[in-house]
């Protein structure tokens, strides 16, 4: 990428497009909801729709009481214990989780084979539909690399482009950046793409300078700026790529179904490189759209949001979605951090649908490299859905919307219950192993009664339970071979079967390790601890080996004394808990297995964890992967400050873009002043780079001021 080439001024220095600015009133949780004449039900929802919710839930909570029954019939019969009762209600609440995970999957099987999983006058194939609505396609970045961004970007725009369907598109880089660097480079980035395309009137950028509320906020923000001029606004992701046919397509729909709020997609994780990414990839391709298709046929129009891959009617999330703050501080109160369960329950909430659309292909996004990786982002996540705590009350809300943050909080906090639950099955047994036993009680009998623990029952429960547990496994299994293209892109049935079964083993192993680190999390956040914001690794899964140990040997150690115990125990006690003993204790080598590339391309060499994007890749796809490749590295200085000096375009257009210059009364922003005074006290730029912490220099080139005092320095 080369210096940055203008074509002419009023093309170069127009960032944004005019305003349109559109009320966003922020929701009060207290009061009931502005309908706006619109149904409590929406016309799109299904009219069985109460049956097959009937048929999921109440076959869960069937199967949940009969393993209770049976989990009850393990236990000795002639006497109640404290342990026991935690250990059977411990039971019953995890018990229910993984039994509304089958029934839903079973649901999602039937739906998958009979080809479902579309709606709303949805197709994949045929000619696409015309447009006469706006839309809007929105790329929130956050410190992300921006060439990456824009790849994906330029991907979706050029796809949009052979649909015929591109003047119905414009798209707007909303930058929450607070790295200078980063942010320069991403205006460089954003000039090249406008110039690579010839798009000046369909491709904008904006940098918050005061990134409150994150995401939300950044979308909030655009909303009550821009969101008058269209009709529909699509987010994205940093990693996200969509096909313009699928973006036609849902566009389309949301035309002809003016009472549907929001339509998600199910975005396939692809690009993955580490054995990690290709472990994660796998699953959410084969497993993926059982569960996806069973959600999507139960929920109906109370479908949910999961923040990007979406399209969305401005007016309903403008009239609806305006997020308040909880009350109390963080890591509870403030800002909603999963914000997007509660726009789609709030938007539900006025009359809008909500829907899902499993079956719509051309959905793309990256998986963390790492389970480090995914551990940073899951700590936000867990907080944020613990936050959900308060917004349950909510007046006004569908049950479904209630349930669905019930779900999301019982992701995390299922963790502790399964520790707890492991702990319990100890101390029983360690009771049973020094508690003397009462044979005859209080009531004389003529044979006594030995106090045991049923080694059939539990042998039958121990099976039962993996049963429900795997069983949507096998059910993606069947799916895929009985289609034989994505069973073809998965190495066919055999190499196929083997991927279930490497990813089934794996993920064994960290399943464990992944309970900790949740449990940790919420141990975290209940005593009172912010998860901060993180910019996000995606293409390397590298960590320093002396890293992990640091991270992981806590529970290596955690692991070995839990081995031990449960030997001092009971011997037997050991082998059942082996599985979760083998991942603990050797997280370590675990974790730096499936951090490596190298060990990824060897599975993918050797036909396992293959998926139908990578042996066919779509075109979108190809697109990407093109311009990753053809894309040079700038000619530019990678600090800012050298960069805005190298290029007299650039730092032209980058005044262009600041937002206006403070006026008396407006808040004084510290760095800002502090940063000047440095500038003004400097002479070279090394002087400067030497002085500036990253937040003042930020500041700095948030001025037209210090941009200029920047470049009348010396070397």
């Amino acid at each position: 990428m080369d210096a940055v080439n203008m074509p002419d001024s009023t093309q170069m220095f127009r960032a944004l497009p005019s305003e349109s600015p559109l009320d966003m009133p922020v929701q009060d949780f207290h009061a009931a909801p502005n309908m706006a004449g619109r149904g409590r039900t929406p016309v799109t929802s299904p009219r069985n729709i109460v049956l097959r919710r009937l048929a999921v839930i109440g076959s869960a909570l069937l199967l949940t009481a009969y393993g209770a029954w049976r989990t009850h019939k393990v236990m000795d019969e002639a006497g109640v214990s404290t342990l026991g009762v935690i250990m059977l209600l411990l039971f019953i609440a995890l018990f229910m989780w993984i039994a509304l995970a089958f029934t839903s999957s079973i649901a999602g099987f039937c739906s998958l084979v009979a080809h479902g999983g579309l709606g709303l006058g949805i197709s994949k194939s045929g000619p696409l539909p015309q447009l006469t609505r706006r839309n809007a396609v929105l790329l929130p970045t956050y410190n992300e690399p921006p060439r990456r961004v824009m790849a994906g970007l330029k991907a979706i725009y050029d796809s949009l482009q052979e649909t015929g369907e591109l003047s119905a598109f414009d798209f707007f880089i909303l930058s929450d950046t607070t790295n200078p660097d980063v942010w320069v480079e991403e205006e460089v980035a954003f000039l090249a793409l406008r110039e690579e395309t010839g798009g000046y009137d369909h491709i904008f950028y904006r940098r918050r300078h005061n990134n409150v509320e994150r995401k939300a906020g950044n979308l909030g923000e655009w909303v009550r700026r821009f969101g008058g001029a269209y009709d529909h606004m699509v987010t994205l992701d940093a990693d996200s790529v969509m096909s313009g046919a699928t973006l036609v397509r849902m566009a389309a729909a949301m035309e002809r179904n003016p009472g549907v709020g929001l339509i998600q997609t199910l975005p396939v994780i692809t690009g993955g490189t580490t054995l990690f990414a290709r472990l994660q990839q796998f699953a959410g391709r084969v497993y993926g759209p059982v569960i996806a298709y069973g959600i999507a046929w139960w929920h109906g129009s109370e479908g949910n949001y999961w923040g990007h891959n979406a399209i969305i009617r401005t007016r309903a999330f403008a009239e609806q979605a305006g997020m308040p703050h909880v009350p109390g501080k963080p890591p509870f109160g403030g800002h909603i951090l999963s914000h997007d369960f509660v726009e789609a329950a709030l938007m539900r909430r006025g009359g809008w649908g909500i829907h899902m659309v499993p079956a719509l292909d051309g959905s793309y996004e990256e998986s963390p490299p790492s389970l480090t990786d995914v551990a940073i982002r899951d700590r936000r996540w867990c907080q944020g859905n613990l936050q959900h705590v308060k917004v349950l009350p909510t007046k006004g809300l569908h049950w479904i919307s209630r349930m669905h943050m019930i779900v999301g909080i019982g992701a995390y906090v299922t963790s502790p219950l399964w520790l707890v639950f492991l702990l319990t099955g100890i101390l029983i047994s360690l009771q049973a192993h020094f508690e003397r036993p009462e044979y005859f009680g209080e009531t004389k009998l003529l044979y006594p009664h030995w106090p045991h623990v049923d080694p059939v029952q539990a042998k039958y429960v121990f099976i039962g339970t993996m049963i429900v547990l795997l069983a949507p496994k096998l059910l993606a299994y069947i799916a895929l071979l009985l289609d034989r293209e994505n069973c073809k892109g998965c190495g066919g049935a055999i190499r196929a079967a083997g991927s279930i079964l490497v990813e089934t083993l794996i993920g064994g192993l960290i399943a464990p390790i992944a309970m900790l680190i949740q449990t940790l999390g919420v141990f975290s956040i209940l005593t009172g601890h912010d998860s901060g914001w993180n910019a996000q690794r995606r293409d390397d899964g590298g960590v320093p080996f002396m890293d992990i140990v640091r991270q992981y040997g806590r529970f290596t150690i955690f692991g070995l004394l839990l081995g031990a115990g449960a030997w001092v125990v009971s011997p037997s006690l050991f082998f059942w808990m082996t599985p979760v003993l083998l991942g603990l204790v050797f997280s370590i080598p675990l974790v730096a297995f499936t951090s490596s590339r190298n060990v990824g391309l060897d599975f993918r060499k050797a036909g396992l964890l293959l998926v139908p994007e990578e042996t066919n890749m779509p075109d979108v796809l190809k697109k990407v992967e093109q311009d990753r490749e053809s894309d040079e590295a700038s000619d530019l200085p990678e600090d800012a400050l050298r960069a805005l000096r190298a290029d007299v375009g650039l730092a032209q257009a980058h005044m262009a873009m600041l937002p206006p210059e403070r006026k008396a009364g407006d808040p004084i922003n510290v760095d800002q002043l502090v940063g000047l005074v440095k500038l003004s006290e400097s002479h070279t730029v090394s002087e400067v780079e030497h002085k500036l912490t990253v937040k003042e220099k930020a500041a700095v080139l948030g001025t037209r001021k210090g941009v200029e005092s920047v470049l009348q320095l010396s070397e």
